[in-house]
């Protein structure tokens, strides 16, 4: 299926999905990819983008129409999440979308005053919304987190840390898990905790990719939160996390197969471009046997992707078919970006080229939900490794990166002590080699000698 279309006599899509695909791809065309580049390098995105996706009807989508959403049906997600994928940059899409991880709880347990307060300024784009679980000593072990909330009269204080929090820096609202009764599930609550509350500290991070992804780590040193604060039931907010898990699941595979086919369509848009041994780079038979085997493997991911979701929208819950899912997307996308910075040479590691970033979304989603997808898939009666299809090569323990220059610009990056401060400084240490895709591709028209690798690139995005 072309990125330029959907299909047109689907089951799944109505013309108002149809609508509503012209208009985010109008939006990301306009909003987004002019500026990704340049918002990768200074490492954040404009907050005046959560107040123009609002009014698209994007940051209201899915939630419920009486505090200010649009009630979105799970293909609106599909479709919203891969077309913001085709400007190339998970960072806009991870920090931008925040909130449909951090507000769920709120909605779905919260009281009317909790969703009066939070609900209607961040689906207009004037306030951010965060997720608080993660910790240092873990993330998928949720129900045996640290951070621990001891009632005080009419406050609850809260003492430990988060990590790896999304919009961690940005955000206004905070729905934090915490330890509110003893070990296991059966203590943990859901506390919403403001920015500004005494006792509340963040510190950004800094990653090897989605720069411009907000991405902190949360301090709490005896907060005081009102008891007012308390999302649903006290001792009860473990069954409120996992309430929102499919819908997230599989918000992260349309993502990802998303990201896999804009690697795709790069890959085949530089072969038909690129001269090479005395014709273009399309006419060996290799280079269509990998082409092939993407795209495969991208339609057969959507394919499980629409189908799961169709079941989802009519009362189904297949929890263990949709971490899955979200296992296969991930491992198409790995695949898929491994092999287009193949197909593109030296150029798949210059920045501003979609495939380059690429290849580094697939360890944020897929390491975690290995181990999902194993346990319930054997609750289903599968075996684990059943998945792996013989004869077809499956990414390496490293993504993707299974050759030795791969494995050299590891060394070399890992080598490389100092990381310019700024955008400005990479530029005048001459450290930024490309403004484009497009760029290159017209050097390659007037000297199609392959282009080489640069040496010391400090801000280099490498493959995980």
């Amino acid at each position: 299926m072309p990125a330029e279309t959907l299909p047109a006599k689907s089951p799944f899509y109505t013309p108002e999905h149809l609508a509503f695909r012209d208009a985010m791809r109008r939006f990301v065309a306009r909003e987004i990819s002019p500026h990704v580049d340049a918002w990768d390098e200074a490492e954040s995105f404009p907050v005046e983008l959560y107040r123009k996706a609002a009014e698209i009807g994007l940051m209201g989508l899915g939630f419920p129409e009486s505090h200010g959403g649009n009630d979105g049906d799970l293909f609106m997600t599909i479709i919203a999440a891969q077309e913001l994928a085709r400007c190339g940059a998970g960072g806009v899409l991870a920090s931008l979308l925040s909130h449909t991880i951090g507000c769920p709880p709120i909605v779905n347990v919260g009281s009317e005053a909790l969703k009066l307060r939070v609900l209607p300024p961040v689906l207009r784009g004037e306030k951010i919304s965060a997720l608080g679980i993660t910790e240092p000593s873990g993330g998928s072990d949720v129900a045996n987190l640290k951070t621990t909330a001891r009632r005080d009269g009419d406050h609850y204080v809260v003492n430990g840390s988060k990590t790896f929090i999304t919009s961690g820096m940005r955000a206004d609202f905070y729905t934090v898990a915490v330890r509110t009764g003893g070990p296991g599930s059966g203590g943990v609550s859901l506390l919403l905790i403001e920015k500004g509350t005494p006792g509340f500290t963040q510190t950004p991070l800094r990653k090897m990719g989605w720069w411009c992804s907000d991405t902190a780590a949360l301090y709490f040193d005896d907060c005081r939160v009102p008891v007012d604060n308390l999302v649903g039931v006290e001792n009860q907010g473990f069954k409120a996390i996992m309430k929102n898990f499919n819908r997230e699941r599989i918000f992260l595979a349309a993502g990802a197969n998303g990201f896999a086919r804009v690697c795709l369509d790069e890959a085949l848009a530089w072969s038909r471009e690129r001269e090479m041994f005395g014709g273009k780079l399309i006419d060996q038979q290799v280079t269509r046997h990998k082409l092939a085997d993407m795209a495969m493997r991208v339609e057969a991911t959507q394919a499980m992707l629409e189908l799961l979701a169709w079941r989802v929208e009519q009362g189904d819950t297949p929890v263990g078919e949709i971490c899955l899912l979200k296992n296969q997307a991930t491992q198409t996308m790995a695949y898929c970006a491994s092999e287009a910075v193949q197909l593109h040479g030296g150029a798949g590691f210059m920045r501003g080229v979609k495939v380059e970033s690429r290849r580094q979304r697939p360890a944020w989603c897929g390491v975690r939900q290995r181990r999902r997808a194993a346990r319930h898939g054997l609750r289903a009666g599968q075996r684990s490794g059943r998945n792996r299809r013989p004869g077809i090569r499956q990414p390496g323990p490293r993504h993707g990166v299974d050759d030795a220059a791969d494995a050299g610009a590891l060394r070399a990056g890992a080598e490389s002590a100092q990381r310019p401060a700024s955008c400005a400084a990479a530029i005048n240490d001459g450290r930024r080699h490309t403004a484009g895709t497009r760029d290159l591709r017209a050097r390659h028209r007037r000297t199609p000698q392959t282009p080489e690798l640069p040496g010391g690139s400090g801000r280099r995005r490498l493959a995980p």
